[in-house]
């Protein structure tokens, strides 16, 4: 088995409403030095041995990430 990381990101000419969100509350909370926040989605996927780079970028493209707005990374961790 094989522990593999996606991380989606909303692509950066795409607004990011909930980014911005947290950008304007760090201040009031006291946070200072935060210039920009974007938020995205990070998923963990246990896999076999089996499963190849390319079925993984499919899986990435074709369910975990709207490809229009989003980019995502695909990579293998140690177990």
């Amino acid at each position: 088995m094989a522990r593999v990381v996606v991380d989606v990101m909303p692509k950066p000419e795409i607004l990011d409403p909930q980014g911005q969100a947290v950008a304007n509350a760090l201040p009031r909370l006291g946070f200072s030095g935060i210039s920009d926040v974007r938020q995205g989605k990070h998923f963990e996927l246990e896999v076999d041995d089996a499963v190849d780079d390319e079925m993984l970028a499919e899986i990435a493209q074709g369910f975990l990430a709207n490809p229009v707005i989003e980019d995502f990374v695909v990579r293998r961790v140690s177990p």
